[in-house]
């Protein structure tokens, strides 16, 4: 890998961030896609009960991915504010329904402010990510007078941290450049630097953990 960089353009961060929700959106948009072509084809009725169910199930991954994506990639510029807890569990839930990962949520918290709350959700798609054969993510929320933590562990069988994506999010290069894989850590690291928070990650034995400190400077 090569050394720490201070940036990335505006237009090259634009363009990954793009190319990733993209490859989220692809699939379910893709079986609508699919859906329609059945139901236009009047020689394949017996197929349209089918059709309808995949409509309604693509729909509903597209809303719930479009709501995820939007807070966790698509919110730095709006106004400050709080996120209910329960509201990022709506998220999440959603999500990952239907996923490999069990996802448990560890915290006393009610809300969080709302670069907390896109600090998480970013850290929650790098925690599913890291147990690819399934397993269980917990997910625990703290804060004191000063500081917000969010330490995220996933534990599961083929449990992994990938090189690149411990990297980037310390916000180092990829060798072979950013893509829509490498640039959501490099963005999560970001964001959390961006407030004066730090962020970590390592792995032992069969789990993962992402752990993130934010000062409380936004709650002001």
């Amino acid at each position: 890998m090569s050394a720490a960089i201070s940036k990335l353009t505006p237009t090259s961060l634009g363009a990954l961030l793009c190319a990733r929700i993209c490859h989220d959106l692809i699939s379910p948009v893709g079986a609508l896609a699919t859906a329609v072509e059945i139901l236009d084809d009047d020689s394949n009725v017996e197929m349209h009960a089918d059709a309808l169910d995949l409509v309604r199930n693509s729909s509903r991954q597209a809303g719930a991915k479009l709501r995820f994506l939007r807070l966790a990639l698509g919110a730095g510029g709006s106004a400050p504010g709080v996120i209910a807890v329960d509201e990022l569990k709506r998220l999440v839930t959603d999500m990952y329904e239907g996923g490999k990962a069990d996802i448990e949520w560890d915290t006393a918290l009610t809300g969080l402010e709302k670069n907390a709350a896109r600090s998480l959700l970013n850290l929650v798609m790098l925690a599913v990510q890291a147990i690819p054969r399934g397993g269980d993510l917990v997910i625990s929320l703290k804060e004191n007078a000063e500081i917000s933590q969010l330490t995220l562990k996933a534990t599961g069988p083929k449990s992994r941290l990938d090189p690149a994506i411990a990297a980037t999010l310390a916000g180092k290069a990829p060798e072979d450049g950013f893509d829509g894989r490498t640039i959501q850590p490099f963005y999560t690291g970001l964001i959390i630097r961006e407030l004066k928070g730090t962020i970590g990650a390592q792995i032992q034995n069969e789990t993962v953990t992402f752990q993130a400190n934010l000062p409380k400077v936004q709650a002001a």
